[in-house]
């Protein structure tokens, strides 16, 4: 699945969200992804409860079209905090 994709979904089923994907290897590796995905919805949920919100966002492309995903998810003030990554 394309990485630009991958982010169109998470951004359509997570409120206000901002998601960077992109390739976690090498770019001709589609299946393993790493995204930063920053929404207000993560306010007040552990990392857990943050990446299945993702997971659940990408439904059944977890399971078909990507086989690993790296994630890292902050709310909007978490983001700032660190300075982006």
């Amino acid at each position: 699945m394309n990485p630009d994709d991958v982010a169109d979904l998470i951004e359509s089923e997570l409120e206000d969200a901002d998601a960077t994907v992109r390739p976690a290897r090498d770019k001709h590796d589609e299946d393993h992804l790493a995204a930063t995905v920053i929404s207000p919805a993560f306010e007040g949920q552990t990392l857990v409860q943050q990446h299945q919100q993702v997971y659940d966002a990408l439904d059944d492309h977890m399971t078909t079209d990507i086989h690993a995903l790296e994630l890292s998810t902050y709310t909007p003030e978490e983001y700032e905090e660190h300075g982006g990554e």
